[in-house]
């Protein structure tokens, strides 16, 4: 007991301690209910678990914001108990991706830096209660996040009350790795004080006036490790047209040698395409990111990395080596409020690449990265609009195929527009890589089939863009055949 009192040394807050049973009900009916949790990391879990259990003979609803997706199956059980009635900004879960396609749940998929400045501008509600994960509070209050920040500072600002989740899964160690930075409101905010990775602006900790804390809650449960599959041969043929890629940028002087600040989307092939760094000739890298995954700390361990800044940390394989020596990583990672990590006037400032991955492209250079079929919600937009706008090079990373070639992600025209053409600046596939800089949509249309495109699919887009061509247009297209791809694969299983 006196390991966990030593993590609240306000020492008045230790009479609100309680168990989860009696703190879920502070949580009523239709009350929007901020939490910690950004990428499956970090996420406050005895309180929304006891809640799924509860609603099950106490009906409720209540309006869900994160930070982004979360572990443990919290949105699963939420769901299941009929407890979501809207959520927000981003998820992952295949049970709220069902309840969400079939209109049983309202999902507001947003930028993930728009949710801080629609709560904090009114535009959407606040949080009536933040729940917040933490690994300690301070003698002055101030709370310390666990493994992500996510939108935690801004829900506990916000919110009219907040229960405090002490994780003791999570390290103390971990104090002292974050940066918590709330800009002003507008119209008076000012610039934001960054200008390289490593800079520190804000404080340690979330600052709250410490009477709003109505509850503290004890947490045994650790985070969900992240499955991330192996590189395989497309993902390391994918790593390999971007490394080239580099190099000659590099070397015509368009690049510094060190590429600038990178920033990757989370998954399997961003986590493989990063990895793909290690054997290559750059040194002294620098990630500006949401998610710092299993690849960032492997890039830092060789010695290819030098700072990494993220607003959590998302691990699989090499998560108990982290942690079990965190001491060795802490000067060279922080972790910021989503708002923050995300924030477009900084990603302008510091020259981000940013890398991220489509669900599909078309011949023009539109993307896709968040409908299946254009009507059939995935995950989210996440941050993806926030990095690709604004990056110095936004890049986009996909296999050429999916379904074992039922599925071609380059089509005539995407089902679904996240990120349209005037922003995407290279296209990358197994195949190859489609520089579109400058070019006209001709010209894109002609790179993109020649080099991202699977030799399978070739012919038909050829076809499709020369018969468009006949037609005429800035930006040709057949309309009524544009979206044939996806209806035959609707109505046969193929392409």
């Amino acid at each position: 007991m006196n390991l966990d009192l030593n993590r609240i040394r306000f020492v008045s807050l230790r009479e609100k301690i309680m168990p989860a049973e009696q703190a879920i009900q502070l949580i009523k009916d239709n009350m929007v209910i901020g939490m910690s949790g950004f990428g499956g990391a970090g996420e406050a879990k005895t309180i929304p678990l006891a809640l799924a259990e509860y609603a099950k003979t106490h009906p409720l609803k209540i309006t869900f914001a994160t930070g982004a997706s979360l572990g443990n199956k919290i949105d699963q059980k939420l769901c299941e108990a009929h407890v979501i009635a809207r959520r927000l900004p981003y998820q992952a879960d295949p049970t709220l991706r069902k309840a969400i396609n079939a209109g049983e749940v309202m999902f507001t998929d947003q930028h993930l830096s728009e949710t801080a400045e629609q709560m904090k501008h009114h535009v959407i509600q606040k949080p009536d209660i933040a729940i917040i994960s933490a690994i300690a509070i301070t003698e002055d209050g101030q709370i310390i996040p666990t493994g992500s920040v996510g939108n935690s500072a801004i829900f506990a600002e916000l919110a009219d009350q907040i229960i405090v989740e002490i994780d003791r899964t999570i390290s103390p160690d971990l104090e002292g790795v974050h940066d918590i930075y709330i800009p002003k409101a507008r119209p008076n905010r000012g610039s934001i004080p960054l200008t390289q990775v490593s800079d520190r602006i804000g404080t340690q900790g979330i600052t709250v006036n410490p009477d709003k804390i109505v509850a503290i809650v004890f947490n045994d449960l650790p985070d969900t490790s992240a499955s991330m599959a192996e590189p395989d041969q497309e993902t390391l043929a994918i790593a390999k047209n971007l490394i080239n890629f580099f190099e000659k940028e590099v070397e015509i002087g368009r690049l510094p040698q060190n590429l600038g600040p990178l920033q990757s989307g989370v998954g399997s092939i961003a986590n493989a395409v990063f990895s793909g760094f290690e054997h290559s000739s750059f040194t002294d890298l620098e990630m500006y990111s949401e998610v710092l995954q299993d690849c960032t700390f492997q890039l830092i361990d060789s010695g290819k990395m030098k700072f990494a800044s993220g607003s959590s940390m998302t691990l699989d394989t090499c998560a108990d080596q982290v942690m079990q020596n965190f001491e060795q990583y802490k000067d060279k990672i922080v972790l910021r409020p989503q708002d923050i990590s995300n924030n477009p006037e900084l990603i302008r400032r510091l020259g981000i690449i940013a890398i991220n991955t489509a669900i599909e492209f078309d011949i023009y250079g539109n993307v896709n990265s968040t409908h299946v079929s254009g009507t059939k919600m995935m995950n989210g937009i996440g941050g993806s609009g926030d990095f690709t706008r604004h990056a110095h090079l936004a890049i986009f990373v996909t296999k050429s195929i999916a379904k074992d070639g039922a599925i071609s992600s380059v089509v005539p025209m995407v089902s679904h527009v996240d990120h349209n053409e005037h922003d995407i600046d290279i296209l990358v596939t197994e195949q190859g890589l489609a520089d579109l800089r400058g070019l006209a949509p001709r010209e894109r249309a002609r790179e993109i089939i020649d080099h991202c495109a699977h030799p399978s699919y070739k012919a038909a887009l050829n076809d499709y863009f020369d018969r468009a061509c006949q037609r005429g247009g800035h930006t040709p297209h057949i309309l009524n055949e544009a979206l044939s791809w996806h209806a035959k694969f609707e109505e046969q299983g193929h392409m």
